[in-house]
């Protein structure tokens, strides 16, 4: 296995949360908590903090948590962690992981079933999915994909896929953890925005587009992301629970 890096992007704005990193959980701010769980990952040499805001970056300096300044120009967190990795001296066949800022509840075994199918050296893009029933599958906000035999990933939709005939299969719900090879992080940026990813509003279906496999990894976990401020009441309840 080669060196393997974690990423976590943490955008000041955000229209529903605002300020949403510094959040504070437990008595430290949300990003602490993410890099943290990130840090139990015996896969990862080092996790870096990517952020636009100067607040952000000094709150990680007190707390001793490595930190990367990054444009504020950046659309995703993608590009976001592409210009950290940069920054870091990445090389191009070194493992970049990104890892969803607003997941203080991670569990670090994710991580490990993300990186594990690098072993392999002809993978170089890897995600998670986790399954969810009928109902479930019906919100738009849950992306769905549908694999290949060997788990490759052959589409992501925002719609059920595949169809249900009878409303009692289970579906794979996509977790946006990303695992890349360096070269093909950068190769993913240097490709135009795609005909599906346009339509469905998936940044991952520009790989599919242009013929680059996807990797999914299914785990028995689920994500506790925090989308607004009412999510925290449940984030912290989880980690107070685990404490």
């Amino acid at each position: 296995m080669t060196d393997c890096f974690g990423f976590i992007p943490a955008r000041y704005d955000s229209s529903r949360f605002p300020g949403k990193p510094l959040a504070e959980i437990c008595g430290k701010p949300m990003f602490w908590h993410v890099w943290n769980r990130a840090m139990k990952c015996p896969e990862l040499k080092k996790v870096i903090l990517a952020t636009d805001s100067e607040i952000i970056f000094e709150a990680a300096e007190k707390l001793d948590v490595p930190v990367v300044m990054t444009d504020s120009s950046h659309t995703s967190g993608t590009d976001r962690i592409l210009e950290a990795a940069r920054k870091t001296g990445i090389l191009g066949n070194s493992i970049v992981v990104n890892i969803q800022g607003d997941e203080p509840c991670l569990e670090p075994e994710m991580l490990t079933e993300l990186i594990r199918p690098f072993n392999k050296a002809e993978t170089r893009v890897t995600t998670l999915a986790s399954p969810i029933n009928f109902d479930e599958a019906q919100s738009r906000d849950r992306v769905k994909v549908a694999l290949a035999k060997d788990g490759r990933a052959l589409y992501f939709s925002r719609a059920p896929i595949p169809f249900s005939h009878t409303g009692n299969e289970q579906f794979l719900l996509h977790i946006g953890l990303y695992g890349f090879r360096m070269e093909a992080l950068e190769l993913f940026a240097s490709l135009e925005q795609g005909y599906l990813e346009q339509r469905e509003k998936l940044e991952q279906l520009r790989l599919l587009e242009n013929g680059i496999p996807i990797h999914v990894a299914v785990t028995r976990h689920s994500c506790h992301g925090v989308d607004r401020p009412e999510d925290l009441h449940t984030v912290i309840k989880i980690l107070e629970r685990q404490q």
